[in-house]
C-alpha cells in the first residue's frame, strides 16, 4: 500500500489559496527576469529535494534564485555573491509577503517590476491590496511537495520514454500544476479568439500529461479533490471513447481530459505502476488516433 499522504481539499484550501499567490509572486518575478523561450517554458517553477525553485536568474552581473523549502518552511533567496537572505513561511498575507519578498530583494540590490495582479484565478486581487488569504499550514503544504517530488520522479521516467521534443517537467503557478508535454512535431491548427498566452502555448500538437490538486480553476469548473490529467491538443475525434488503465481513470468532459483521481492511486497497490500505465494508455490512445509518427518519436 502507498505512504503517499492524504491531501483532502476541505482541509486545506485556505492554505492552497494563500500558496498559490507566494508561488504567483515569485513566478512573476522569474518571468520578468528571463529570457522568453518557446511554449512560455521560462516561467514555471521546478521541483527540488527541498521544495520548489525559480532555478538560476540574472540581475545585472550577479545570478540569483528563490527556493520555497517545505521543510524548514523558509522562502530562501541565494545570490551568486554569496549573499543568502530568508522569509519565514508562516501564516501571513499575501500583501505581506509581497511587501517583504520585494524589499528584501531590494535590500541585496536586485531591482525588479512585477505586474500585481495574479492570473488563472477568479475574482483576482492585487497582490499588494490582498489581506484575504493569510492561512498556511506548514503540514498540507509539506504534503503537497512531497507528492509534487514523487509525481516529478515519475513524469520524468515517462518523459525519458519519448525521444521527441518534450517539454521539461515543470509547476506553473498560473495554474497551480505539475506537467509534462510531449509534441508531435507538427504545427496544430490557430485557435481562433484566443490570448496571445495561449496562442504559443498551443502552437503545436501537444499530448501533456500532469498533476492538479484540485478547486476551481480559472473559468469556474471545479474538481472537489487532486488529480492526474492527460489530454490531448487539438483533441483526435475518438480521444474520448478510448479505455485507459487503470480502471479507476475516466474521461471528464468538463475537463476535456482523462482523470486520475489522486485518491484512487494512492490507495493503488502499487502507485508508480498504476501512474505509468494511466501516462501510457492515455498516450497511445491519443498519438494512434492523431496519427503521430510513433516509430519516430517513441524510444
Amino acid at each position: 500500500m502507498s505512504l503517499l499522504p492524504e491531501l483532502p481539499l476541505n482541509a486545506w484550501q485556505d492554505t492552497y489559496a494563500t500558496l498559490h499567490m507566494w508561488t504567483q509572486i515569485v513566478g512573476k518575478i522569474r518571468l520578468a527576469l528571463s529570457p522568453y523561450c518557446n511554449h512560455w517554458w521560462q516561467v514555471p517553477l521546478y521541483v527540488t529535494a527541498r521544495g520548489l525553485t525559480t532555478s538560476p536568474m540574472r540581475s545585472g552581473d550577479r545570478f540569483f534564485e528563490i527556493d520555497f523549502d517545505f521543510i524548514a518552511h523558509q522562502l530562501i533567496i541565494r545570490v551568486s555573491d554569496g549573499t543568502m537572505k530568508t522569509l519565514a513561511l508562516a501564516p501571513r498575507s499575501v500583501a505581506d509577503f509581497y511587501a517583504e519578498l520585494m524589499a528584501t530583494l531590494r535590500g541585496v540590490g536586485i531591482d525588479v517590476t512585477i505586474w500585481t495582479t495574479p492570473v488563472e484565478v477568479l475574482n483576482p486581487i492585487p497582490f499588494e491590496q490582498d489581506h484575504v488569504h493569510a492561512a498556511y499550514d506548514a503540514e498540507y503544504a509539506q504534503r503537497l511537495w512531497r507528492i509534487l517530488l514523487w509525481s516529478d520522479a515519475v513524469f520524468t521516467e515517462f518523459r525519458g520514454r519519448f525521444i521527441g521534443k518534450s517539454s521539461p517537467v515543470h509547476f506553473f503557478w498560473g495554474s497551480f500544476d505539475l506537467a509534462v508535454t510531449r509534441f508531435s512535431g507538427r504545427r496544430a491548427p490557430e485557435r481562433p479568439g484566443v490570448d496571445h498566452v495561449t496562442r504559443e502555448a498551443y502552437s503545436h500538437e501537444v499530448i501533456s500529461a500532469g498533476f492538479w490538486a484540485g478547486g476551481t480553476s480559472w473559468n469556474g469548473s471545479h474538481l472537489d479533490g487532486a488529480a492526474f490529467y492527460v489530454y490531448a491538443a487539438p483533441e483526435p475525434p475518438g480521444f474520448a471513447q478510448r479505455v485507459v488503465k487503470p480502471s479507476a481513470a475516466h474521461y471528464n468532459p468538463t475537463f476535456g481530459e482523462f482523470l486520475l483521481m489522486y485518491d484512487d492511486l494512492r490507495r493503488a497497490d502499487q502507485p508508480e505502476v498504476a501512474l505509468l500505465a494511466f501516462l501510457e494508455s492515455t498516450y497511445d490512445a491519443a498519438a494512434d488516433l492523431a496519427g503521430w509518427d510513433r516509430m519516430a518519436l517513441d524510444r
